[in-house]
Order: structure tokens, then C-alpha cells, then sequence
């Protein structure tokens, strides 16, 4: 069985989760899987807080399970810095109440025409909020709280408007901005099981659906999950714990007259090696870097359907984080 105390090193690797329905072309949501949505404490850390930066690239277009040629997608690079911010509380070792906010930078790269039809490449830059969420967990179903299920709420704080570019146009897609605009409810839930000494397993998978949509555009559904093994290895005052994940998603199409359905919705599996230093009991930093090893997105058959065929890929996706237990 595990240990409070062993467990509490899984607490401040994974204090929180990023924001649960992210809005991305090409899913950001899946930050949100695997490790760093178990968010057990130790007795003495109730009130824990984290930042984290995350960073994805997307460059690739892709078509159904390939590479496609760049130029079937109007859409051609989306470079995305994330930075979220959160608080988690525990009560008594049963119940964990938890609030985040994610601040998008994104510069998003698109083709198009001018007033003269003449064509265009320009580079649209935004920075504003994400959608916030709140989350409660049940954590009792074990004294060492090793298993968890949770419910939250995903909150239309982001922005989900295109800036408007030098030629008066709104170059951004809704599946692009940093906000879907909808109120989304999310049930959730995580196991850690003991391997062997120090090194451990665990399981962590989330459903996320929109209850209340605006504008006509309602994001598909989402799943997300992972499994992975963690290890501790003792260095001084200081614990090493390498972490190996595979994390996957599925979502559906985006569906009402703000969507492309025909070119959003994917299936994707990632490997995410990375690691956890536990500087202090309170203090610690986790960082990972997942590669896809296997994805299907959905896309329109042929571009001269609607003018654009894809969707934007990441080669490498990467996290860092902080987390800070009083």
C-alpha cells in the first residue's frame, strides 16, 4: 500500500492541472492528462499553489493518419505560450477544491486575400486570458489517497473573438482562440499503485463536454488520459523522480455555424518522458516534453470542399512547473 508520505511526492509534482478544455486547433488539452491531473497532498501541505509554463509548436499540416501538403490548409503555423496559474486546498485528507486561470500568447499564421484579392501571408498575434475551471475531488476512498474522483467546471473567462488584422479581417477560428466561449462540466478521476520500493504506477483519465455553448460554436467532446510509471531516487536532500507517460486523446467534432466540423475532432497517442526534483518538502519543479507516436486527425476530403483540408500538428509539446505547498 502506498504511503502517505511517498504519495505526497506525486502531490507536488502534479499540484495542478492546466485549464480543462483548453480551445486549440489541434489539442492543448492534453497538458491536462496523465500526472499532472492527480493532485493528492500530504497532511501537513493543505494549501498548495503552482505556476507552470507550457509551449507547443504547431507547424505540420496533417490529414486523417499523415503528413499532408501545407498547402491544402489556409492555416499555417500556430506558436503557443501558455502560462497558468492555480490553487489547490485539501480538507482533511477527503476532499480537494481547486482553481486555475491560463494566460494564452499565441502567434497564429494564416493565408488569405486583400482588399484587392491579392494573396497574403500575415502573422496575427494575441495575449489574453483562458477559461478558468474549478474542480472537486474526492480523495477518501483510501487513507493514503491514492484514489480519486473528481467533478468541475470549466468557466467562459477566455477570449473567444478574433482580433481583427491590418486588412479589417478576423483571421482567427473559433477551435484557435483562447477560449471556447462555452460553460464546460468535467468528471475526472486517478489511481496510484505501488510497484516496487520507491517506484510507482498510476492512471488518470478525464471527460469533458460543453453544457452551454455562445455564437454557434459548441467544442467536441473530449477525452483525455494517461498512464505512466514514476521512480524516486534520493540525492542528498533532494529527490530525483524520472517519469515515463504515455498520454492519449480523443475528441469529437466541433459542431454549429462557428465550426468546421469536417476539419476539427483527432485520435492521439504521446510518449512524455520527464522528471520531478523535489528541492524542499514544500518547494519542487517538474518538467516533461511528450512526442506523438500515433494520431489521426479528421479532415475534409478534398480542400476545394470548403477551401482548406487539416489540421495544424505539433512535432514536440513541453511543460514546465512549480509547485509551492504552505
Amino acid at each position: 500500500m502506498i504511503t502517505r508520505t511517498s504519495l505526497s511526492g506525486l502531490a507536488l509534482l502534479a499540484a495542478l492541472a492546466p485549464a480543462s478544455a483548453l480551445a486549440c486547433a489541434c489539442g492543448c488539452g492534453i497538458f491536462d492528462a496523465g500526472i499532472t491531473g492527480i493532485t493528492p497532498q500530504d497532511s501537513d501541505s493543505g494549501l498548495s499553489v503552482f505556476a507552470r509554463y507550457s509551449y507547443m509548436d504547431q507547424d505540420q499540416n496533417r490529414e486523417a493518419g499523415h503528413a499532408a501538403s501545407p498547402d491544402d490548409n489556409s492555416d499555417k503555423r500556430i506558436q503557443t505560450d501558455f502560462y497558468t496559474l492555480g490553487i489547490n486546498y485539501v480538507i482533511r485528507h477527503k476532499w480537494m477544491v481547486m482553481a486555475e486561470l491560463p494566460v494564452y500568447h499565441r502567434d497564429f499564421t494564416t493565408t488569405g486575400a486583400d482588399q484587392n484579392g491579392n494573396p497574403l501571408v500575415e502573422r496575427v498575434p494575441v495575449t489574453d486570458l483562458g477559461d478558468a475551471v474549478l474542480r472537486l475531488t474526492y480523495t477518501g476512498f483510501a487513507a493514503d489517497m491514492s484514489t480519486g474522483l473528481g467533478v468541475g467546471i470549466k468557466l467562459p473567462t477566455g477570449r473567444y473573438t478574433s482580433p481583427v488584422d491590418q486588412y479589417g479581417g478576423y483571421p482567427y477560428d473559433r477551435d484557435s482562440l483562447p477560449g471556447t466561449g462555452s460553460t464546460d462540466l468535467e468528471v475526472s478521476g486517478y489511481h496510484v499503485g505501488h510497484i516496487r520500493g520507491a517506484a510507482r504506477w498510476f492512471l488518470q483519465a478525464q471527460y469533458k463536454f460543453a453544457v452551454a455553448t455562445r455564437d454557434g460554436y459548441r467544442p467536441g467532446n473530449e477525452l483525455d488520459g494517461g498512464l505512466g510509471v514514476t521512480y524516486d531516487l534520493p540525492a542528498g536532500k533532494t529527490i530525483v523522480s524520472p517519469t515515463l507517460q504515455l498520454l492519449g486523446s480523443l475528441r469529437a467534432h466541433d459542431t454549429g455555424v462557428a465550426a468546421d466540423p469536417l476539419n476539427s475532432g483527432y485520435q492521439r497517442l504521446l510518449i512524455a518522458p520527464g522528471v520531478r526534483v523535489q528541492i524542499t518538502r514544500k518547494l519542487s519543479i517538474y518538467g516533461d516534453v511528450a512526442f506523438p507516436i500515433a494520431q489521426y486527425v479528421n479532415a475534409a476530403s478534398s480542400p476545394a470542399i470548403e477551401g482548406t483540408s487539416g489540421q495544424l500538428s505539433a512535432h514536440t509539446l513541453f511543460k514546465l512547473q512549480v509547485n509551492y505547498g504552505f
